[in-house]
C-alpha cells in the first residue's frame, strides 16, 4: 500500500492535536482554578475522597464554633464564680468580727448592712449573663434565675457542647447544683434554740444533778424528758427519758444518744451541749438530711402532783415562769428546749409554745400557707399490693426532695409488720391515720381524717362523719401504699377550699369535678425544697390555716408518727442539702438580731446565732468552690478539645489541599512541556506538507 500524504498529516497531526489540545486545555483550567478537578467525572476517586474530606472540615468547623462558644461560657462562670468566692471571704470576715463580744448594736448594725449589700451583690452575681444567656439557670438560660426573694428559678439541664460523633462536654452548671445541690461529703447538725440554765448550781455544765438543774422541788419524784425525732435513715422515734434527782445533763444527753442508735462501742451521732446548754445532735453518717429532734422536760412537782402522761403538758391550763398545772390540776415543772412561734393546732393548747411537736400550723405568709419540714425520700421503700409483698424498691434518688409523683411509702416511717416473723420484715402504711384540721379559705372550721386503708375499700378522707373515697386517675380506689403526694394535696386542696364531692362516697367523676373547681380558688403543691404550701388564688391575706400530722402524734403509747409535715423542730445548722440564698439571709438575720448563739428569747426565733452562722458559711463556700472546680475541669476539657479541633482542622484542610489543590509549579512545568510537545508536533507538520509539495512539483 502506498502512503500518502494524507495519511502523514493524519498520524501525525490529526490524533496529536486533539489529545495535545485537550492536555493544554486542562493544566490551564487547572491553574485558573487552583483545583485538580472540576467535575466527579473529571477523576472519581479523587472526587469522593474530596467530598469525604469537606464533610469532615465542615464538621470539625461546627465543632470548633460550639466549642468556642461554650469555652467562653464556661470561662465566664469560672470568672463569676471567683467573684462569689471573693465575696464569701469577705462575708466571712465581717462574721467573725460580729462574734466579738466588744461589739455594740450601732457596730452590728453595721455589718448587717454591709453583709445585706453583699447579699444584693451575689443575686446580682447569680443572674450574670454572656449574649443575652443566663449562665447559672440551667436551659432556661432566657430566665433570670434567682428571684428578688432569693429563690432558684431556672432547672437543673446540663448545656453541652457538640465534640463529634456521640461525643458531648457539659460546659455549665446549673443554679439548682450551684444555689441547691446537695454535698453528700457533709453531715447534719441541729440544735435547740432555748437557753438553758440551772436553778441551783452557779453554772450548767455535763456534771450538773437534775435536782440542781430543776431546783430542789418538794418530794420530787422523777424526772420526763419526752423525746421525738428522726433518726438518719428517716424512721422516726418518741421516748419518754426517765431520770432522778441524782442523774446529771450527762446522763440525759448519753439516753439521748442511746434512742438515736448509740451503743456502748460505735456512736451513730454526737450529743453535746453548748456554752449556752443548748442540745446540738449531730450525725456521723455523711449525706443524709433526716435527723431531727423535739424535746419536753417535765419533772413532778411532789409525789402527790405528778406527771401521768405528755397528754397532760399538751393542754396545760395555765402556766408560769416556776411551775405550771396541768390538765389534772397536778403541778409539774416544765422545761422547754425548741421554740418556734408556731401556733397550736388545738385551740386548748398549751401557753408554751415549744410543748407541741407536729400538731402545728403552716406559716402564714399572705395569701401562702407553708409548711417548714421538707418531704425526702429515704433509702428503701416498701409496697404491698392488694395481699401480695412486693418486692423492696431502693430509691433512685435516695436523700432527694418529693415532687407530686413521689409515693407516700417512699418518705414514711412505715411501722406496720405484715410478713411472719420468719421472714424479712416488710413494712406498709395501711392503717395509716392523718388528722387534717384547720379554717378554709371561708374561715368556716374543719377537721378531717385521711385514713391510709387496705383494699377494697382503700383510701378515704372523713370530713365528720361523711366519708369520701380517693380515687387513681384510672377510677380505682387508691392503695395505701400507692398514695402520691398529689392525691394528698388534691384532699388538701378541696378541704380548705370548701369544694368536696358532690356526693359521699362520692364518683370518680365527682371526686375530679371537685378538684377542678378546688384549683379555681387555690392550689396546694410541693416548694422548690420539698414543703407543702397552699397559696389562696382570691385573697391577698387568706384566712385558712393548715396543720396536718399523724393520729398517733403526741400519744407516747403508741408507735411514733409515720410523717412530719410542719413542726416545732430544732434548727438545722449544717445539712448536706445547700439552699445558698436561705442559708444566707439566715447568716444576716443572726446579725441583725444581735445573737451570738440560738435563743429563742428574742428576734427571729428560729435563728442559728453568729457563732454557727460562721461554720453555715464556710460550707457554702466549701459548696462553691467544688462547683467552680468543676467549673475550672469543664474550662480546660474545653480548651483542649478546641485545640485539638483545630489541630485537625488544619490536617483536615491540608489534606484535602494535597488531594485536590493544583501544585502550580508542577502545573506550570506540565503546561510548559506541553507546549514545547505542540510546538513539536507543529513542526514536524510543517515538514512533511514542504516534502509532499516538492515531490507533487
Amino acid at each position: 500500500m502506498r502512503i500518502t500524504s494524507s495519511m502523514y498529516y493524519k498520524g501525525i497531526y490529526g490524533n496529536n492535536n486533539s489529545k495535545l489540545s485537550k492536555e493544554l486545555f486542562d493544566v490551564n483550567k487547572q491553574i485558573a482554578s487552583g483545583l485538580k478537578i472540576q467535575y466527579a467525572k473529571d477523576d472519581v476517586r479523587t472526587f469522593t475522597e474530596t467530598m469525604r474530606l469537606d464533610n469532615e472540615i465542615a464538621i470539625l468547623g461546627q465543632v470548633k464554633k460550639s466549642t468556642q462558644s461554650a469555652s467562653k461560657f464556661s470561662n465566664q462562670s469560672d470568672v463569676v464564680l471567683n467573684e462569689f468566692n471573693t465575696s464569701m471571704n469577705r462575708t466571712k470576715t465581717l462574721l467573725i468580727q460580729a462574734a466579738n463580744g466588744t461589739n455594740d448594736s450601732v457596730s452590728l448594725d453595721a455589718i448587717a448592712q454591709e453583709l445585706r449589700g453583699i447579699e444584693k451583690n451575689f443575686k446580682i452575681l447569680a443572674n450574670t449573663s454572656i449574649n443575652g444567656q443566663y449562665l447559672f439557670a440551667g436551659s432556661a438560660t432566657d430566665t433570670k434565675p434567682i428571684t428578688e426573694s432569693g429563690e432558684y428559678v431556672g432547672n437543673s439541664t446540663e448545656l453541652k457542647s457538640f465534640s463529634g460523633s456521640g461525643i458531648s462536654q457539659q460546659y455549665n452548671i446549673s443554679g439548682a447544683e450551684l444555689f441547691l445541690g446537695d454535698d453528700n461529703t457533709n453531715v447534719r447538725n441541729i440544735t435547740t434554740n432555748v437557753v438553758q440554765k440551772s436553778n441551783e448550781s452557779p453554772d450548767l455544765d455535763l456534771d450538773t444533778t437534775m435536782q440542781e438543774y430543776n431546783g430542789t422541788l418538794p418530794g420530787s419524784n422523777k424526772h420526763h424528758f419526752y423525746l421525738r425525732g428522726s433518726r438518719s435513715d428517716g424512721t422516726s422515734f418518741k421516748k419518754d427519758i426517765s431520770l432522778e434527782n441524782t442523774s446529771t445533763m450527762q446522763n440525759l444527753l448519753d439516753a439521748i444518744g442511746t434512742e438515736y442508735g448509740n451503743t456502748g462501742g460505735i456512736d451513730v451521732v454526737n450529743v453535746t451541749m453548748n456554752d449556752s446548754g443548748q442540745i446540738v445532735v449531730e450525725d456521723k453518717l455523711n449525706g443524709s438530711s433526716k435527723l431531727d429532734f423535739h424535746m419536753v422536760g417535765a419533772s413532778d412537782f411532789n409525789t402527790t402532783d405528778r406527771l401521768t402522761s405528755i397528754t397532760d403538758i399538751d393542754f396545760l391550763d395555765n402556766g408560769t415562769t416556776d411551775y405550771a398545772i396541768a390538765k389534772t390540776g397536778s403541778k409539774v415543772f416544765i422545761r422547754e428546749f425548741i421554740k418556734s412561734g408556731f401556733s397550736s393546732a388545738s385551740s386548748t393548747a398549751s401557753n408554751i409554745k415549744g410543748i407541741v411537736y407536729d400538731r402545728t400550723n403552716f406559716t402564714k405568709d399572705g395569701s401562702t400557707l407553708t409548711s417548714n419540714i421538707p418531704q425526702i425520700l429515704k433509702k428503701t421503700h416498701y409496697i404491698k399490693d392488694k395481699n401480695a409483698i412486693i418486692d423492696t424498691i431502693p430509691s433512685e434518688k435516695e436523700n432527694s426532695f418529693a415532687n407530686p409523683s413521689t409515693l407516700l411509702s417512699e418518705v414514711a416511717n412505715t411501722k406496720t409488720e405484715i410478713t411472719p416473723p420468719t421472714e424479712p420484715k416488710t413494712y406498709t402504711m395501711e392503717g395509716t391515720k392523718f388528722i387534717l384540721s384547720g379554717t378554709d379559705v371561708s374561715d368556716s372550721t374543719f377537721s378531717v381524717k385521711i385514713e391510709l386503708s387496705a383494699l377494697p375499700g382503700g383510701a378515704t378522707f372523713s370530713v365528720g362523719a361523711t366519708t369520701y373515697n380517693i380515687y387513681n386517675v384510672d377510677g380505682s380506689s387508691v392503695q395505701a401504699d400507692k398514695m402520691t403526694y398529689q392525691q394528698l394535696m388534691d384532699v388538701m386542696n378541696m378541704v380548705t377550699t370548701g369544694e368536696l364531692p358532690a356526693s359521699a362516697p362520692g364518683t370518680q367523676d365527682e371526686y375530679d369535678i371537685a378538684i377542678g373547681k378546688s384549683l379555681d380558688k387555690g392550689r396546694t403543691s410541693l416548694s422548690y425544697d420539698g414543703k407543702i404550701q397552699f397559696k389562696d388564688s382570691n385573697h391577698g391575706a387568706t384566712k385558712a390555716k393548715i396543720a396536718i400530722y399523724d393520729e398517733n402524734s403526741g400519744d407516747f403509747s403508741k408507735d411514733a408518727s409515720v410523717m412530719t409535715f410542719n413542726s416545732n423542730n430544732s434548727l438545722t445548722v449544717r445539712d448536706p442539702k445547700t439552699d445558698f440564698f436561705k442559708t444566707l439571709d439566715d447568716v444576716i438575720t443572726s446579725v441583725e438580731n444581735y445573737k451570738s448563739y440560738p435563743d429563742a428569747s428574742s428576734g427571729n426565733m428560729r435563728n442559728v446565732g453568729i457563732e454557727n452562722a460562721i461554720a453555715m458559711i464556710d460550707d457554702l463556700q466549701d459548696h462553691v468552690a467544688r462547683s467552680q472546680s468543676k467549673v475550672g475541669a469543664q474550662s480546660n476539657s474545653l480548651s483542649k478539645s478546641l485545640e485539638r479541633v483545630e489541630i485537625l482542622e488544619v490536617s483536615s484542610k491540608t489534606l484535602r489541599s494535597s488531594v485536590v489543590d493544583t501544585d502550580l509549579a508542577e502545573a506550570s512545568l506540565s503546561l510548559a512541556q506541553l507546549q514545547i510537545n505542540y510546538e513539536a508536533m507543529l513542526s514536524t507538520v510543517g515538514k512533511v506538507s514542504k516534502l509532499s509539495l516538492v515531490n507533487y512539483l
